[in-house]
């Protein structure tokens, strides 16, 4: 949700669940211009506001449309895609040269030069346009071409990251350049270097995608992608059953009922995706530094895994899953009711005859939202209140449009996903650094803590490995002390398939899914199988 502010992305929740009936039948032929086993229907459960770069789609990777400097391979791991090789890192770490591949061409047919890159990356710098990722490419002091074929970034400082941040995709100039980014009909129209073409895009039903003749990676077997856009989780799974989807994201008790289906695959994903809940530091109630801990000791995450997740997910301590090598294992704690009592009690919160705490006559309540139509999240933020009602705080679930929640952010808590992938520093800083507070999805919680903004900065800063690891740390400790959110759990990401291709591998994934990710992620490398 870093990427929304004045555009929603991918992680939008749509009002309405809209059917897709223009969409034939899954690998049917004929009818969608495609022969069997060459056209693949997704269902998806959100789609984008914009399919243009330079506002934020695709930044982490994987667009269909578009390729980076960069890409990451199915254990994430970088490798050269409109870049010949990795970067050349010089002056103490503070310049990257690329070199571009050759013969590269748009999918209008144009070439690919040098200056397309340092376009796109200036154009997403530029204060007058509406990314709000922006702050992820702070440290480019500067981008330049150097002929039609080498590209030279320039930092402010040392940032260890930042040869993951050129997965960025690369936008023509020819085309974009004449346009107002936040407005212009590329955002709708895009062109691109991608393996795939945008053929037909209905709002609020399905994207249609075909074979780019002009590919450089060469020609897909897969010659027609449709995402299908059906908000609801049970008509997805329905539709998958019956035999209008090829595939689909699903929530785990969906995905299990699949599970005897010869004709169906399912495969899951590990992710950096977290739910959690924010405290708004402006409420009086969650802005309290005692009702925080005391949330943080009450949940019960080990239960919302089994019972939620149906075993798909990992407890949450913080922003990093247990699994990552940058979490910091002393973090790992148990539930304790016992302790957020003596917390609460300690900070004069007391507890009424209705049980419910309270302090200077205000209670111990506050509004949870959650966006609707999210049963995931429904479940999470239920069983979130039910626990602390053990505590003595009485939590308010409403499920509302993020039409309806946005405006109310700064004061009540909602029940939220984060997460990115391939540095810590590129989901934790617009979460948590306090110069992010309130904007937009970036810091929801308006959370603010000096020693937690010196940590960010240490670990964007310095590029030896031992002083980032130790500051990342830091970072979580900080938050036990002083939690901005009540982390809950890390989801596992699952997707059901009609079992008809070869080469289906998933990758460890951000909070933003369905989509770009899943097993479809490689999409342009799938085999039919014969």
């Amino acid at each position: 949700m870093t990427t929304r502010r004045r555009i929603r992305g991918a992680a939008a929740v749509l009002a309405t669940a809209a059917a897709v009936s223009a969409c034939s039948a899954p690998g049917s032929g004929g009818a969608d211009g495609a022969a069997a086993g060459e056209s693949v229907v997704i269902g998806v459960s959100t789609e984008p506001d914009t399919l243009s770069p330079l506002l934020g789609y695709g930044k982490d990777g994987n667009s269909k449309l578009f390729d980076g400097l960069l890409a990451r391979t199915a254990d994430m791991t970088l490798e050269p895609a409109l870049a010949t090789a990795l970067p050349r890192i010089t002056d103490g770490g503070r310049t990257y040269t690329y070199t571009l591949r050759k013969g590269v061409r748009f999918s209008d047919g144009k070439p690919l030069t040098a200056r397309d890159v340092v376009f796109t990356y200036r154009t997403v710098l530029d204060d007058d346009t509406n990314n709000t990722a922006k702050s992820e490419l702070a440290a480019v002091k500067d981008v330049r071409a150097v002929g039609d074929d080498t590209v030279v970034f320039t930092l402010h400082h040392p940032y260890a990251p930042f040869a993951a941040r050129t997965v960025l995709p690369i936008v023509p100039e020819h085309v974009a350049g004449g346009q107002d980014p936040n407005t212009g009909p590329f955002n709708t129209k895009p062109v691109g270097t991608g393996p795939y073409v945008l053929a037909d895009w209905r709002k609020g039903e399905k994207l249609t995608f075909k074979a780019n003749p002009h590919y450089w990676g060469g020609a897909p077997k897969v010659k027609k992608l449709t995402m299908a856009i059906v908000p609801d989780d049970d008509v997805r799974a329905t539709r998958l059953r019956s035999g209008d989807l090829d595939g689909a994201v699903l929530p785990p008790n969906l995905a299990a009922t699949f599970k005897g289906d010869d004709d169906k695959k399912t495969y899951r994903a590990t992710s950096y995706d977290v739910r959690v809940v924010t405290l708004p530091s402006g409420n009086p109630v969650t802005g309290d530094t005692a009702i925080r801990r005391a949330l943080d000791l009450a949940v019960d995450r080990q239960a919302m895994v089994d019972k939620i997740l149906d075993g798909a997910g990992r407890p949450a301590y913080g922003p990093l899953p247990v699994d990552d090598p940058w979490f910091a294992e002393d973090v790992e704690r148990p539930r304790d009711l016992a302790e957020a009592g003596r917390v609460l009690d300690a900070a004069g919160w007391t507890k009424g005859e209705d049980g419910v705490r309270a302090k200077d006559g205000r209670p111990a309540r506050f509004t949870l939202y959650y966006p609707s139509g999210d049963k995931v999240r429904q479940d999470h933020a239920l069983a979130y209140a039910s626990d602390a009602k053990k505590a003595g705080i009485d939590v308010r679930v409403e499920s509302a449009t993020w039409e309806v929640i946005e405006p109310r952010m700064h004061r009540d808590a909602v029940l939220a996903g984060f997460g990115s992938t391939g540095d810590p520093d590129f989901g934790l800083y617009t979460m948590l650094h306090s110069s992010l507070a309130g904007d937009g999805f970036n810091n929801m919680a308006h959370y603010a803590d000096p020693a937690v903004d010196r940590a960010l900065e240490t670990g964007r800063r310095t590029q030896d490995p031992e002083t980032r690891k130790a500051a990342y740390a830091a970072l979580q400790r900080a938050l036990v002390k002083n939690p901005g959110y009540t982390f809950l759990t890390h989801i596992d990401h699952l997707y059901v398939l009609a079992d008809r291709w070869k080469g289906l591998t998933t990758q460890t994934e951000p909070h933003e899914h369905g989509f770009a990710a899943g097993p479809w992620w490689n999409v342009e490398d799938w085999q039919p199988t014969p």
